[in-house]
């Protein structure tokens, strides 16, 4: 099992960018897939998650953030519009085999985690 974050970098703000999570070992569309960020100093928060068609986001990207599969390319993506400055943060993408929806934020419920791939919103 293996997942595959990439497609961070550097943007300015109002700017866009795609997160890319490739998976192998499964089949993405058989497990619930979350991203997640961690800036520095904080705990590492849910931003969105995809299972069973759902999705779900986080707050404080919810009109900015979409998330989708590509059951073909094994791939989830996250596309960031409108990115603000307190988007900076690593982000993560992550398996969980079974949990309640209510809990798609909690990091435990994930099972296998990618190595995180760095967004920074600056100008």
């Amino acid at each position: 099992v293996q997942l595959q974050a990439s497609g961070g970098g550097l943007v300015q703000p109002r700017g866009s960018l795609r997160l890319s999570c490739a998976a192998s070992g499964f089949a993405v569309d058989d497990y619930g897939i979350g991203w997640f960020r961690q800036a520095p100093g904080k705990e590492r928060e849910g931003v969105s998650f995809i299972n069973v068609g759902r999705k779900f986001y986080a707050d404080a990207v919810k009109g900015r953030f979409t998330i989708s599969r590509d059951n073909a390319k094994n791939t989830v993506y996250l596309q960031m519009n409108s990115l603000k400055p307190e988007d900076t943060a690593v982000y993560y993408c992550a398996r969980a085999p079974r949990l309640p929806f209510s809990l798609w934020r909690a990091p435990s419920y994930y099972t296998s985690w990618g190595q995180g791939t760095q967004v920074t919103v600056s100008s």
